[in-house]
């Protein structure tokens, strides 16, 4: 009944915003190709000599590990055609522990864009992610939802990567990698009678993205996508095999996003995103799903005040929600800009975003206390973007079934950042 509900929340969705066809474009020339790519903000990579700085590892900021100062890139066609060899070496100056990554790759066949890789990292990654392996390539310069994050889990994986391009919108990559695991939190996995706090995982990934309507050009370092005309459909499973290289458990994990954009003859647009995650077997909570919370677990509406994200629930507290099985709703709703003056162009957009999970054997989870979205959760607001140097405001509300007594704690107002390139 709730999945039903929340399909037809969907289907009226759609049916509201998407009244005006989408505004035809021109496929970009050669010269508007290259001096995208000539941008270093643009690709993520600036070139010095025969090595291509990677912007991404220069300064970060988290809870756990305060300012996060590194510096990584790779290898270009300076020094080799078809061999490239990177990492990155990084220090948070509030943990004092060294994170690095180290590897190489080798191109098989430059048509399909076909490359191998191998690599080791060892770095911190949060509790209840689920990244798809063809969005890695995909550069975002800022993503200010990694400010507030505060649950993290030590991870040392060695891995293979292959990635293949069977079209230039149909993206696949294939991983084996064995990992070790070790807690940051006081956390324990209970299974087949045997707690848990490290553990070792094994696993096979196999990831597939189709852009049917997406124009992009694309670098040797990466996907770089300026114009999205979607729908992107986005598709992975994580197999995790026991007994290869002492690995401990076994599960399956699923993964499906659609990613749907409508742009309007009157320059307003809307962005829906529907994603769907499942997770069977043996699943420690470091490898379970959450719903991408952003709200600090503070108690007063300024205490809170912070960066808001892209496609994050504003108003769900950080470790408050874990699910093995999850589905979300995100809708956005941008007008016209306004045209205030030559420099003073606010943008007005309206947010609204819905989850509903489920997990189960709850019990076999221990230190970390939280709840699981049996029912759906709900919360929409506004954001009033690009008001000073790309900089703007963000207010959610949180109501339906998880509104909090105390109507403070259902409230999120924070500041966001676009940059327009």
């Amino acid at each position: 009944m709730r999945n039903l509900l929340l399909l037809i929340f969907l289907l009226l969705e759609i049916a509201v915003f998407a009244q005006e066809p989408a505004i035809q474009t021109k496929q970009d020339t050669t010269a508007t190709r290259t001096e995208k790519k000539d941008s270093p903000l643009s690709t993520g990579f600036y070139p010095i000599g025969f090595f291509d700085v990677d912007l991404r590892y220069l300064i970060k900021y988290n809870n756990y590990e305060g300012i996060r100062l590194g510096v990584g890139g790779l290898t270009n066609e300076k020094l080799f055609d078809d061999v490239k060899l990177g990492g990155y070496f990084a220090r948070g100056f509030k943990d004092k522990d060294i994170k690095f990554s180290l590897g190489g790759s080798v191109r098989l066949n430059a048509e399909t864009k076909t490359w191998i890789n191998v690599s080791y990292i060892d770095d911190i990654r949060e509790i209840g992610t689920f990244n798809y392996l063809t969005d890695a390539r995909v550069y975002s310069v800022f993503e200010p939802r990694l400010v507030n994050v505060t649950q993290f889990y030590k991870y040392r994986t060695w891995q293979t990567n292959i990635q293949h391009e069977f079209s230039p919108k149909f993206l696949s990559e294939l991983r084996f990698s064995r990992s070790r695991i070790d807690q940051i939190e006081d956390y324990r996995f209970l299974d087949d009678g045997i707690f848990y706090d490290s553990y070792n995982t094994a696993e096979v990934t196999a990831s597939v993205r189709i852009s049917p309507k997406t124009n992009f050009f694309t670098t040797e370092d990466g996907r770089i996508e300026y114009f999205d005309g979607f729908p992107k459909i986005s598709a992975q499973v994580t197999q995790g095999i026991p007994g290869i290289v002492r690995s401990d458990f076994t599960y399956t994990k699923f993964g499906l996003k659609l990613d749907y954009y409508i742009k309007r003859t009157d320059l307003s647009s809307t962005n829906i995103l529907l994603e769907g995650n499942f997770a069977t077997g043996e699943v420690p909570l470091t490898h379970l799903f959450h719903a991408y919370p952003n709200s600090p677990t503070k108690d007063e509406i300024f205490q809170r005040f912070s960066v808001a994200g892209r496609r994050s629930f504003e108003t769900m507290y950080f470790g408050e929600f874990f699910s093995d099985r999850l589905t979300t709703l995100q809708v956005k709703h941008s007008l016209r800009r306004f045209n205030l003056g030559k420099r003073f162009k606010p943008e007005l957009v309206f947010v609204t975003r819905h989850a509903l999970g489920d997990l189960q054997n709850s019990e076999e989870h221990l230190g970390i206390p939280f709840n699981t979205l049996t029912e759906v959760y709900s919360e929409s607001g506004f954001e009033l973007n690009k008001l000073l140097f790309g900089f703007g405001l963000s207010f959610a509300y949180r109501y339906g079934f998880y509104h909090l007594p105390d109507t403070e704690d259902n409230i999120s107002f924070k500041f966001t950042f676009y940059l327009k390139l």
